[in-house]
C-alpha cells in the first residue's frame, strides 16, 4: 500500500512539475513576444481543431482523439519582423458548449473557423426518377442536404454565433485534414455513402458568403500547409 501511495505520490509530483513547466513555458514566450494576439478555434466537433493546434504547436500529430472541451496552447510567430506571442483557444463544438463557448470570445484578435475538407453533398440517387411520384415530400428534404450539413453549419450555425459575439474580428475559414483528399480508401468510403470531398472551388464561394478574410487548407497529419495557416493569419 506504501508503494503504491509513494508511486501516486510521484505520479501526481509529476503531473504538477509538467504543469509547471508548461506554464512557466507560456510565460517565456508571453515575455519575449512585443505583442500579444488572441485566436480562438472554433467550428463542429471531430473536424480536427485539436490535431490543428496540437501538431501545430508541438510539431507531433496525436495519437489518439481527446474530445476538448477548452484548452489554451501558445506559439511565438514571427509577424512584419517582430515577434508576436499567439495565444490559441481550443473550444468545444458540440451543441452541449454553446452557452459556454461564448466566454472564449472576450479580446480575441482573430477567429479560426474550421471545417473538414472531405464532408459534401448527399446526392440524389438513380431511383428517384423511378418513384418520383411517390417521394415528392422528399424531394425538398434532399434538396436541403445537397450542401453538407457541416459545411452549411458554417454559415447557419458559426458565423452567425460569431458575429454575435465578436461583430468586427475577421474571420479566416480553415479546411482541415486536406491529406485525405487525395486518399483512395477515403475516395470510396464517401461515395459508397454517395457522399464526396469538398471541392475547393465550393468552399472559396462560402468563404466569400461569409465575408472572411481568406480561406486556406492544411493538414494536421501532414502538416503540409499548417504553419502558412498561421503565418498567413
Amino acid at each position: 500500500v506504501r508503494a503504491r501511495q509513494r508511486q501516486s505520490n510521484g505520479d501526481n509530483k509529476d503531473d504538477a512539475k509538467d504543469d509547471t513547466m508548461n506554464d512557466a513555458r507560456q510565460q517565456a514566450v508571453q515575455r519575449s513576444a512585443s505583442r500579444a494576439v488572441k485566436c480562438v478555434v472554433v467550428g463542429d466537433g471531430t473536424v480536427g481543431k485539436t490535431c490543428l493546434l496540437i501538431s501545430f504547436t508541438t510539431d507531433s500529430f496525436p495519437g489518439e482523439y481527446v474530445p476538448t472541451v477548452f484548452d489554451n496552447y501558445s506559439s511565438l510567430v514571427t509577424c512584419d519582423g517582430q515577434a508576436v506571442s499567439l495565444g490559441l483557444w481550443d473550444t468545444a463544438g458540440q451543441e452541449d458548449y454553446d452557452r459556454l463557448r461564448p466566454l472564449s470570445y472576450p479580446q480575441v484578435s482573430l477567429l479560426l473557423l474550421s471545417r473538414d475538407t472531405n464532408q459534401y453533398s448527399i446526392r440524389r440517387t438513380c431511383f428517384w426518377s423511378a418513384f418520383r411520384s411517390s417521394l415528392q415530400a422528399l424531394e425538398a428534404m434532399i434538396e436541403l442536404t445537397i450542401m453538407s450539413l457541416q459545411l452549411e453549419n458554417v454559415t447557419v450555425k458559426w458565423v452567425p454565433e460569431i458575429r454575435h459575439h465578436c461583430a468586427d474580428v475577421p474571420i479566416v475559414l480553415i479546411g482541415t485534414k486536406s491529406d485525405l483528399r487525395e486518399d483512395r480508401e477515403t475516395i470510396a468510403s464517401l461515395a459508397s455513402c454517395g457522399q464526396s470531398v469538398v471541392r475547393r472551388e465550393q468552399a472559396l464561394k462560402t468563404a466569400h458568403k461569409i465575408k472572411a478574410v481568406k480561406y486556406m487548407e492544411c493538414s494536421a497529419l501532414t502538416q503540409r500547409g499548417l504553419k502558412h495557416v498561421f503565418e498567413e493569419a
